[in-house]
């Protein structure tokens, strides 16, 4: 089934004091983070804009845009968008591949009384190593790990919403890989960098 774009217009006015105070704290634990693994760095650890996220997602929401409120983050990081849907009333949850990562999200989550799944493993489903890439040095997009859905107790289909913030040059394999395994009507959202948000229905 083909993807097809969603115009959606990032709603900064539904950024609450609390989103404020979420990413404030995450900033501070990602330049934190960032700064006890300096001799060992995450060379694909780069957050994306969580204002600009949020806002989009603001609107997602208050648009009634997705079939549920199930949310998934692709490759979650610290965590911060996932935390930030949660926020706004999703039931958010997300997949990492650096376990060191997961810990931290978490942290995050519990700090701000957010009751939000992280879990270490690919975010690529059975079956899916052909649709991604093994991305090398970077590995964004691993295959051969095991896929972190059993985990959570949920499929790849069982959201309304996917997050991922692609590496330049893998917007493709994120792509194909949604289209094969999301749900029929579900949203794809992504950032694409300097301030874009991209939205895709699978219909």
């Amino acid at each position: 089934m083909p993807l097809t774009s969603v115009a959606v217009e990032p709603d900064f006015t539904a950024v609450t004091a609390a989103h404020d105070a979420l990413m404030a704290d995450a900033n501070r634990r990602i330049e934190d983070f960032v700064r006890r693994r300096k001799d060992q760095p995450i060379p694909a650890f780069v957050p994306s804009d969580a204002r600009m996220s949020v806002a989009a997602l603001a609107a997602v929401r208050q648009s009634h845009l997705a079939p549920s409120g199930a949310f998934c983050e692709w490759g979650s990081g610290m965590g911060v968008t996932a935390c930030l849907a949660a926020q706004l009333g999703f039931d958010a949850c997300g997949i990492e591949i650096e376990p060191d990562l997961v810990d931290a999200a978490a942290d995050l989550a519990a700090d701000h009384g957010l009751d939000v799944p992280f879990v270490h493993g690919s975010f690529v489903p059975e079956g899916g190593d052909d649709l991604a890439v093994d991305s090398g040095e970077f590995e964004t997009l691993s295959v051969g790990l095991t896929p972190g859905y059993e985990d959570l107790g949920l499929d790849a289909d069982d959201f309304g919403v996917i997050y991922a913030y692609p590496w330049p040059g893998e917007e493709w394999a994120v792509e194909n890989l949604f289209e094969a395994f999301a749900a029929r009507g579900a949203l794809l959202v992504t950032y694409r960098g300097r301030e874009e948000i991209h939205v895709h229905r699978k219909v």
